[in-house]
């Protein structure tokens, strides 16, 4: 999305997550093997550790992005990264938690092209392992030295995601115009709770664990809920506009399963919005529905935004002392992940 994004971030990128998913997996593997062997297998093939029954397979797994950022805020505080080690694996657990309940409740039958949790073992058992990856999360990072000041920020975190679940859900039933429609900023306090507050949680908690004090915390905090905001406006773009061989989403994913991302809701706030509000209502012509939006200017909208919260995030990491080379690793990652393919 800058000039400097795509000459600096996507050469480190890679190796910054494979070096931090090694350094966290054995204990991750470790937290898990003390799950109960039912919970511990619906975890591991969560991971892509396993197949349904447990045998051993390479299924692709996540990018490993809030381990990552757990670890290089240990790093950023000027310790050694096993410091976050016990962040990474707690904020790696509450997440994958947080996607067992998210596939059952939008009845998401695959993930990552597998089925998902609920669609191979069922809702009942699906449920039970989120609560337990939640409760294991939990018990590490209680016993991590330092943990407490983790914990206080994981269960603000946690309240703040369950509110934007609570919102995002909620949005699904409200209409597209007129005065109950969801506007542009309800979107993005949504999006920064359910997607922002575990990323910042995630490297604030890995920069207490490494000692950092609290001012530094805080912006580290600041600076990942606007990378959340600033993901998921990225992501909306792409549900609409990005390549199907690169997303692996159909094209025009989000308009067909009607969908308020902020392209559209940007959309729905110009003139004239009646046309488009009848096509996404009806689902139908979804190739139209995305002309009308960038028409309307929902596509410029959603970048200029993306862009004003890439903006934070860099006006974060600059007001407080970081080591070096982690924080350059920092906003290699942080770019990486908004810059993608647009």
């Amino acid at each position: 999305m800058t000039a400097r994004s795509s000459t600096v971030a996507a050469p480190s990128v890679p190796h910054v997550l494979s070096r931090c998913r090694d350094l966290v997996r054995p204990a991750l593997t470790e937290a898990v093997g003390r799950l109960h062997p039912w919970m511990g297998e619906m975890a591991a093939y969560s991971f892509g550790w396993c197949e349904v029954g447990g045998a051993p397979v390479a299924a692709p797994g996540g990018k490993g992005v809030r381990q990552t950022l757990a670890v290089l805020g240990a790093e950023a505080a000027g310790a050694p990264g096993r410091a976050g080690v016990a962040a990474a694996v707690a904020v790696e657990l509450v997440h994958t938690f947080s996607l067992l309940h998210d596939d059952i409740m939008d009845g998401d039958p695959t993930r990552r092209r597998r089925p998902t949790v609920w669609k191979a073992y069922g809702t009942g058992p699906a449920v039970l392992a989120g609560d337990a990856l939640f409760a294991l999360a939990v018990e590490t990072l209680a016993a991590a030295p330092g943990g407490a000041g983790g914990l206080r920020l994981l269960s603000t975190a946690l309240g703040d995601l369950v509110h934007g679940q609570a919102d995002d859900l909620l949005f699904a039933a409200r209409p597209w115009t007129g005065p109950e429609r969801v506007r542009p900023d309800e979107y993005r306090a949504m999006a920064e709770g359910k997607t922002g507050a575990l990323l910042g949680c995630a490297v604030a908690v890995g920069a207490v664990l490494g000692g950092a004090p609290p001012t530094t915390v805080a912006a580290l905090d600041r600076a990942g809920r606007h990378l959340g905001i600033a993901f998921q406006l990225v992501d909306d773009i792409l549900g609409i506009w990005g390549d199907p061989a690169v997303t692996g989403k159909p094209v025009h994913g989000d308009l067909r399963e009607r969908k308020k991302t902020f392209p559209v809701l940007a959309a729905l706030s110009a003139p004239g919005a009646q046309r488009l509000a009848a096509l996404l209502e009806s689902g139908t012509e979804p190739a139209v529905a995305a002309a009308l939006i960038e028409e309307a200017g929902g596509r410029a909208a959603a970048l200029a935004e993306a862009r004003r919260h890439i903006g934070a995030v860099e006006t974060a990491l600059a007001g407080v002392p970081l080591a070096a080379g982690p924080a350059d690793d920092l906003r290699s990652l942080l770019e990486f992940l908004v810059r993608r393919d647009l």
